[in-house]
C-alpha cells in the first residue's frame, strides 16, 4: 500500500518534475518547435510540446519515487 498524500510526497514529484525539465533541456535536439509558452523565457525557451514532454517524463519518475520510497518504508 502506498502512503496517503503529504508535503513530502508533493516535494518528491515536484523536484522529479524540476529533474526532468533539467533533462529535457539539455537533451531535447530540436527545440521551439511547435507553440511557444506565454512565460516561454521562465522555462528556458521551451515549446508546448517540450514542456509536456518532460513533465510527463517527471510525472513517471515521481511515481516511480513515490512507490520505491513507499515500499522500502522511507515515507
Amino acid at each position: 500500500m502506498t502512503s496517503e498524500w503529504s508535503l513530502n510526497i508533493g516535494l518528491i514529484m515536484i523536484a522529479c518534475n524540476i529533474l526532468a525539465i533539467a533533462i529535457g533541456k539539455f537533451t531535447i535536439q530540436q527545440k521551439g518547435v511547435g507553440p511557444g509558452l506565454p512565460a516561454g523565457p521562465f522555462f528556458g525557451g521551451m515549446g508546448m510540446a517540450e514542456l509536456l514532454a518532460t513533465t510527463s517524463l517527471g510525472h513517471l519518475l515521481g511515481a516511480g519515487v513515490i512507490l520505491g520510497l513507499s515500499g522500502t518504508g522511507a515515507i
